[in-house]
């Protein structure tokens, strides 16, 4: 049971990096149809705040939540400084 555990872990964590990796490079290359919808900072926000909230729920100390809450700001930092050309208003202005 271990090892089919072990081989499923793997397979759903490389999955998963994949699927991040490549919302991360469909930002790099501005693929319009996916540069529209803006969610890859969203799911990471998410992502980062439950596990600082999950930290703080659990009454673990400063040092564990420390790298969760530092990628929540970094996520929220690469937001709220994105170029003009990748804000939803600009989008949308952009579509009518």
């Amino acid at each position: 049971m271990a090892k089919r555990n072990r081989i499923i872990y793997w397979m759903v964590t490389v999955l998963l990096s994949f699927g991040m990796l490549s919302a991360g490079i469909v930002q790099l290359i501005k693929l319009d149809a996916e540069v529209e919808l803006e969610w890859a900072y969203a799911g990471f926000f998410f992502t980062a705040a439950g596990a600082v909230i999950s930290h703080l729920a659990a009454g673990d100390s400063f040092g564990d939540f420390f790298s969760p809450l530092l990628l929540l700001i970094l996520t929220v930092a690469s937001w709220y400084f994105r170029p003009e050309d990748r804000k939803v208003v600009r989008l949308a202005q952009t579509l009518q």
